[in-house]
Formats: structure tokens, C-alpha cells, sequence
């Protein structure tokens, strides 16, 4: 994976581990923490839809990839309208998890270039739903 790329990715993450640092210092109430992260994490989970998109795309599918693309764009706009709320974090969470395996088995990337995205996406997503499941426990 290009440099660029992991340092991108990391620094997605910030969010994620600083909204519930920020909640448990009261430096943010937490209703306020957990809406941000609810927001931050939909928006975010759409970003992966692109990545099918792209490549359905590109490499002229029009199989379940281009179908499947925006099943991440519209779990996060229904965690929009449906709110901040732990239930919500745990189908984010769910979401992310089962994006990460569909890239795995879907994407039409050369080997090594699979490889290195998965690895970091495994790291990343590790990151995001262990952040996922600190909201939910300090919102019980």
C-alpha cells in the first residue's frame, strides 16, 4: 500500500479513538460525543461503497459489486436518520465488518496490491469497531 495511503488511513482514525477519550475527559458530553461518532462513522462507512464502485466500474462489472456499492452509503444514511443511538453503533460496526470481507472476497486487484489493502483495512477496521464498541459501553 502507497505510504500516502496508510498515512490517510491512520488519520481517519483519529476521530474514532479521540471521540471517546474526549467523552470519558468530559471535555465533550457524551450525547455530543456519540452523535459526532454516530455522523463520523456513517459518512465514513460510505467512502467503501466507492471503492466497488470504482471497481465494478473500471473493470466493466455490472454483476453484484455495482448493486453492492451502495449498500454502504445507505446504512449510513439510515444511521443518519435514525441517530445517535448504541444500537446504530452496532450496526456501523456490523457494516464495517462485512465491507472488509466482501473486499476480500471481491475486488479485482492485482495480488500483491490486495494483500496490502486487506492487511491494512483488517488494522483500520480492528481500530474502528473496538472504537465502536468503546462508545457503546460508555453510552451504557
Amino acid at each position: 500500500m502507497p505510504y500516502p495511503a496508510l498515512i490517510l488511513g491512520l488519520a481517519g482514525l483519529v476521530p474514532f479513538i479521540a471521540l471517546p477519550l474526549l467523552a470519558i475527559s468530559e471535555v465533550v458530553g457524551e450525547l455530543a460525543a456519540l452523535h459526532y461518532f454516530t455522523q463520523y462513522s456513517a459518512v465514513l462507512l460510505s467512502f467503501f461503497g466507492g471503492v466497488h464502485w470504482f471497481d465494478a466500474i473500471s473493470s466493466g462489472k455490472t454483476n453484484h459489486q455495482l448493486y453492492v456499492a451502495m449498500l454502504p452509503t445507505i446504512v449510513g444514511w439510515l444511521a443518519l436518520v435514525f441517530g445517535a443511538d448504541v444500537r446504530v453503533l452496532g450496526v456501523l460496526s456490523i457494516a464495517y465488518l462485512l465491507i472488509l470481507f466482501y473486499d476480500k472476497f471481491t475486488l479485482a486487484l492485482p495480488k500483491n496490491m490486495i494483500m496490502s489493502y486487506i492487511s491494512m483495512r483488517v488494522m483500520l477496521t480492528t481500530v474502528v469497531v473496538l472504537s465502536h464498541a468503546a462508545m457503546i459501553f460508555l453510552m451504557r
